[in-house]
């Protein structure tokens, strides 16, 4: 029986490597529920792994709020880190005309995440892919490289040393990606780095009903925001094409007493259950389909 492969990747911030792991038993608990009966071990037929990559920046974030709060007098220094945290990830992320470090790290460190799904859960397993913050452009970027260099091989859209961490599966070059749920995204932001906000990547994957010719009926991008959150966006207004492939923007109210009502809901979607109920009931639709039940 197919299992259903999911790579989550985080955000922006100092995040620590068992960031997704919250998320992963709310999503375990809620899809086993949702198909106890149909399975011997239902919990097993999900396969979660982080794509953590906040390593490959932190230590010289690190240094520079080291350099800018030392000897100066500045106010509102915790919200200013929060802005440093997200304008150094962001900025540094993107590549320069002669410098893509960290935008080849951190696409590596996505491929591991799906060479290890590939080993868990099967070369040709469906792939879904959950996002938050600045973590869905990453995944967006990553999976566009990936589609460009799957339609044409003969040009050199990947990296060499994005190509060379790639194990030869499906599943590791987005073939079999079939299920795309970002929430808190500044995508729509990015978008003006585009003319006429650019084109998103397809969901799914062009290649998907070559290995699973009934999976593309329950394929979709939902991207969730919470109106209070100044980081997150809806998407499908952008243009026509990101209306035709964006499923739903879902607006949800996240968080608790302390954060639902302010842009703090921006860290709130993780368990919240208008975010988790809908992606688990979005895995199980994809594994009874998976499975032809």
């Amino acid at each position: 029986m197919p299992k259903i492969a999911v790579a989550i990747i985080h955000g922006i911030g100092a995040q620590k490597p068992n960031f997704a792991e919250p998320m992963r038993k709310e999503l375990t608990k809620r899809f086993a529920a949702l198909i106890e009966g149909l399975a011997t071990r239902p919990a097993a037929e999900l396969v979660i792994e982080p794509v953590y990559w906040a390593e490959v920046l932190q230590a010289e974030e690190d240094k520079l709020w080291a350099c800018l709060a030392t000897g100066s007098r500045m106010n509102y220094k915790a919200l200013r880190r929060f802005m440093v945290n997200f304008a150094a990830d962001a900025i540094a992320y993107q590549p320069a005309p002669r410098e893509r470090n960290a935008y080849e790290k951190i696409h590596q460190e996505f491929a591991r995440t799906l060479n290890r799904l590939a080993a868990a859960a099967g070369a040709g397993a469906p792939l879904v892919v959950i996002a938050h913050s600045l973590g869905t452009v990453i995944a967006s970027n990553f999976l566009y490289d990936l589609q460009k260099q799957t339609e044409n091989r003969r040009r050199r859209f990947l990296p060499a040393a994005v190509r060379q961490t790639m194990a030869a599966t499906p599943l590791t070059w987005g073939e079999t990606f079939t299920a795309f749920y970002t929430f808190g995204s500044p995508i729509a932001l990015w978008s003006l780095r585009y003319r006429e906000f650019g084109q998103p990547i397809r969901v799914p994957s062009p290649a998907l009903a070559a290995h699973h010719p009934h999976l593309p009926a329950v394929a979709e991008w939902i991207n969730f925001y919470d109106p209070d959150d100044i980081i997150g966006y809806p998407l499908k207004q952008l243009n026509e094409a990101y209306r035709a492939v964006v499923t739903e923007d879902r607006r949800v109210n996240v968080g608790g007493a302390l954060s639902s009502w302010n842009p703090l809901s921006h860290n709130a979607y993780w368990t919240d259950n208008d975010v988790t109920k809908p992606i688990a009931a979005g895995l199980a639709r994809l594994w009874q389909r998976a499975n032809g039940l």
